[in-house]
C-alpha cells in the first residue's frame, strides 16, 4: 500500500534564524532570538503533526476480480 501525500497540505517550512547582527543587544523583551526560538518550537510541532498525517495510508479501492 503506497503512502498518500496530500498536495494541499505542504510540508511546514522552518523559520529563518536571525543573523547575529540583527540583535540590538539592548536586552529587549522579547529579543529577536526569543521570537525565533518560539517560532522554531511551533515549527517542530507543526512538522511532527504534518509527518504523522503523511504516514496515513491511502485506502485501496476495492476492485472486483472478473
Amino acid at each position: 500500500m503506497a503512502k498518500f501525500i496530500d498536495k494541499n497540505n505542504p510540508r511546514p517550512t522552518p523559520p529563518v534564524r536571525p543573523d547575529n547582527d540583527e540583535c540590538c543587544r539592548s536586552g529587549c523583551d522579547p529579543c529577536i532570538f526569543d521570537l525565533y526560538a518560539d517560532a522554531l518550537d511551533r515549527y517542530q510541532v507543526a512538522l511532527r503533526n504534518w509527518e504523522q498525517k503523511q504516514n496515513v495510508k491511502k485506502p485501496e479501492s476495492h476492485k472486483k476480480s472478473a
